[in-house]
């Protein structure tokens, strides 16, 4: 058995990607599957329209006077 990384063989080297691929995908996939609040109507892409409502100007009173 090899204990160092430096003197292992091929093989060894080997193994090792591919046990670190094989966990890399299982991280992955379980990060992909734990998505919770997913909603499929509203993407990245999607833009929600705010419209503007009645001037308001503030007073030094403290109350909102509608024009």
């Amino acid at each position: 058995m090899n204990h160092s990384i430096h003197s292992a063989d091929r093989g060894t080297h080997l193994k090792i990607v591919v046990v670190a691929l094989v966990a890399g995908i299982l991280v992955a996939g379980f990060g992909i599957a734990a998505r919770t609040n997913v909603d499929t109507s509203q993407t990245a892409q999607s833009a929600h329209v705010i419209k503007a409502g009645k001037p308001v100007a503030v007073t030094s009173a403290g109350t909102s006077e509608i024009r």
